[in-house]
C-alpha cells in the first residue's frame, strides 16, 4: 500500500479546531473542545518529514539476521574437523551479537521497587468502553522513550554520542509544535540530559514538559544499580504536578489521563501496567538495522490519537502496526 503526501495532507487540512462545543458523546471533553487551543490551528502532513529524507542516513535494504539464523551459523563454524572453529570474521561478528543479545537479559524488579506491576481492574474496565471518534483534533501527551526509540548508543558509557533514527529530528519538533511532549528514559538523569541537549535546541527543551530518566522509575537503591527489568507507570506521570499542570485546561480541572497519554517506546514490556496506552516499536539499533520507515508512521497513528475521546479503548482495538509498504512519495 502506498501513502501519497498530497493525501495525507489533504485531510490534516481539514483538521481545523471548532470553536463550537463538542457533542454530547463526548460530554467529558465538551468543555475542553468548546475552546480553541490557539497553540493548534491544525495538524500538518508529512511533506516536512519527507523533506528530510535525503539529509537523514540512508537506510540499508538489507534486515538484519534472525536470531535462529546466527544460532546455524554458530553451530555449523563449530562443527569443523576436529572441533576447533574455522576463524572468520562472520563467525566472530555472530559470537559478538549473541554475546550482546546475552548481556541484555534483565531481572526482575524487587519488591522494594514494586516489583512486575499489572494494569488496575478500573484501568481494564474503562479500555473495554466503546471508542469514540471526536470531531476536532485535541492536545494528547506523548511520553517518548530516547535510547532504542529515537536514538542509538553504540557505547553505553558515552551517553553523548549516538545514532539518530530516521527522520528523529523532525519527528521531536513536531511533537513540540503539536502535543504536549515529556521523555522519559530509564537512562540515568545525567545521561538523560546529556542527550536531549544534543537533541533539542534550549528553546525546544524548554517546552518539554519533563524530561526524566532512572530516578523516577521507584527503583530501590539495589535495583537501581542493577540490570533490572523497568517499568514505566503512567500513574507516576499523572500523579507529578509538573505534569498535571501542562495540561491546556488545568486551569478549569482537566488532566492528563488514560483518555489523553500515549507512551511512544521499543519495549512494550515497559507499558505493562497501562497496555493499551503504550505504541511499542521495534528497537533501533542502527540505521544499516532499520528495514522500514518508523517515525513517520508513528507520526500518523499519533494524528490518529489526538481525535479519540479516549486513547486506551482506540488502542486496544487498534493497536498500532507498521506497513512494510508504507511509502513516502512527494
Amino acid at each position: 500500500m502506498i501513502y501519497h503526501i498530497d493525501q495525507v495532507t489533504s485531510q490534516t487540512e481539514k483538521m481545523q479546531l471548532s470553536d463550537s462545543p463538542a457533542p454530547a458523546a463526548a460530554k467529558r471533553l465538551e468543555n475542553e473542545s468548546s475552546q480553541t487551543p490557539p497553540s493548534l490551528a491544525r495538524i500538518p502532513g508529512l511533506s516536512l518529514l519527507h523533506a528530510e529524507m535525503k539529509q537523514e542516513t540512508p537506510q540499508s535494504d538489507t534486515p538484519s539476521s534472525s536470531v535462529d539464523e546466527m544460532k546455524t551459523s554458530e553451530e555449523s563454524a563449530s562443527n569443523q574437523t576436529n572441533g576447533q572453529p574455522k576463524a572468520s570474521s562472520e563467525t566472530a561478528s555472530t559470537v559478538n551479537v549473541l554475546s550482546s543479545i546475552r548481556k541484555t537479559e534483565r531481572s526482575a524488579p524487587s519488591r522494594l521497587s514494586g516489583g512486575v506491576p499489572e494494569p488496575t481492574c478500573d484501568y481494564i474496565a474503562q479500555s473495554l468502553m466503546p471508542a469514540v471518534t471526536l470531531p476536532s483534533p485535541r492536545r494528547i501527551l506523548v511520553i517518548l522513550d530516547l535510547n532504542g526509540t529515537v536514538l542509538y548508543r553504540p557505547a553505553h558509557f558515552r551517553p553523548s554520542s549516538f545514532v539518530q533514527r530516521p527522520y528523529a529530528h523532525r519527528f521531536l519538533s513536531y511533537c513540540l509544535d503539536t502535543f504536549c511532549l515529556a521523555i522519559w528514559s530509564s537512562a540515568r538523569p545525567e545521561n538523560v540530559e546529556r542527550m536531549v541537549g544534543q537533541l533539542l535546541t534550549p528553546e525546544q527543551r524548554s517546552r518539554c514538559v519533563v524530561a526524566w530518566g532512572r530516578d523516577r522509575l521507584g527503583l530501590c537503591a539495589r535495583d537501581y544499580a542493577a540490570r533490572v527489568q523497568c517499568y514505566k507507570r503512567l500513574s507516576t506521570a499523572w500523579e507529578d504536578p509538573v505534569v498535571q499542570a501542562s495540561h491546556p485546561y488545568a486551569a478549569h480541572g482537566f488532566k492528563w489521563d488514560q483518555t489523553n497519554t500515549v507512551l511512544v517506546d521499543d519495549s512494550r514490556e515497559k507499558g505493562r501496567s497501562e497496555p493499551y496506552n503504550i505504541l511499542a516499536v521495534p528497537e533501533f539499533s542502527g540505521p544499516e538495522n532499520e528495514d522500514s520507515i518508523v517515525l513517520p508512521q508513528v507520526h500518523d497513528y499519533l494524528n490518529t490519537l489526538c481525535y479519540q475521546e479516549d486513547i486506551s479503548c482506540y488502542m486496544r482495538r487498534n493497536p498500532f502496526q507498521l506497513s512494510s509498504d508504507y511509502i513516502l512519495t512527494p
